[in-house]
């Protein structure tokens, strides 16, 4: 019988979970939509019964060791959702807690970045690192910071919160409540927002100007980018900027040995890393100049969240109960 472990991802937009072995085999995977449920309970409803709905289909026996969860805001010691800004369910869920009447299977669940990051490093292109930085740009901007080999939690255990640290004093309004925080203008949500000052500002011809706010999307504005559609090239230069900057702070912290991108934007590749890797060296500590590097994630094909949220699983549980699993698992 195989031995599994069921990895669970939340993002703002979408909730992807997957079934996977010790060594990232998925066996199964699917995803519902997070921003459709309003409060937690149906979510959890709907969640559950796609998980299980797939669980069924498959056609050979398995053991589930556990479910690693990775979630924004995502409270590692508490097994918590703590104010999460792109998420409708606000003040502190008790996650573990209720997902616990649907499973009784044990649980962890950390910061949906942290989860990247164990991924990185367990199945990725982190696996003989110590010390790297994960960044994940979807509808926000996570990150997981690992530092000889360990996660960094801090003391409350919401360590790692680069999206909100702060790039403009009175920039652009977050959903955490703040101004101008570094996922406004590295993230989905941010190029859009980058885009529309760029039409708003110039008469440059682009085809960008035929969608609303809430018809474009992240996805389409990557797309005009390869192509060569000139708004698309700038904002990512300008949202490029703004990240290597920041990127250049988080490193002159942790010392990393690289840098993995994540996420939607990252799919635009050498237009988004060229420019940041020009950025990032333009601000970087002149100490540090030439041993960072920046990278896109060797998940960038693969379900990289739900492997790390499943890593959580072999990590935490499995290998305490005599399961043989990769040493580069034990990461927390």
């Amino acid at each position: 019988m195989r031995e599994t472990a069921i990895g669970i991802d939340i993002g703002g937009t979408f909730t992807k979970f997957g079934l996977s072995d010790v060594e990232g085999n998925i066996l199964m995977e699917g995803s519902i939509p997070t921003y459709t449920h309003k409060e937690i309970k149906p979510f959890l409803d709907a969640l559950s019964q796609a998980i299980q709905e797939n669980l069924d289909k498959l056609n050979e026996p398995i053991e589930i060791m556990g479910i690693g969860i990775g979630a924004p805001n995502g409270n590692y010691y508490k097994g918590t959702i703590e104010y999460a800004p792109n998420l409708h369910w606000k003040g502190i869920v008790p996650f573990i807690e209720m997902f616990r009447e649907y499973f009784d299977l044990p649980m962890v669940l950390t910061n949906d970045a942290n989860a990247a990051a164990i991924g990185e490093k367990v199945f990725g292109g982190a696996k003989d690192m110590n010390d790297f930085i994960v960044i994940t740009l979807g509808t926000g901007l996570g990150s997981g910071l690992v530092t000889r080999g360990k996660l960094i939690y801090g003391h409350d255990g919401l360590a790692g919160e680069l999206g909100h640290t702060n790039v403009y004093p009175d920039g652009r309004e977050c959903n955490c409540g703040k101004r101008g925080c570094l996922e406004t203008y590295a993230s989905a949500s941010g190029i859009k927002r980058t885009v529309f000052k760029l039409l708003a500002t110039n008469n440059v011809e682009t085809p960008l100007r035929s969608y609303t706010y809430e018809s474009l999307t992240a996805k389409k504005i990557t797309e005009m980018a390869l192509e060569g559609d000139p708004i698309a090239l700038e904002a990512y230069e300008y949202t490029s900027d703004i990240l290597g900057l920041k990127l250049a702070d988080a490193a002159a912290v942790t010392s990393p040995e690289a840098i993995f991108l994540f996420g939607g934007l990252a799919k635009a590749g050498d237009i988004l890393i060229e420019a940041t890797k020009k950025s990032f060296n333009e601000y970087l500590y002149p100490g540090y100049k030439g041993k960072i590097e920046i990278r896109l994630s060797d998940l960038m094909d693969k379900n990289a969240a739900v492997l790390g949220a499943s890593a959580l699983v072999w990590s935490e549980i499995a290998h305490n109960e005599g399961i043989r699993v990769p040493q580069q698992a034990r990461v927390v």
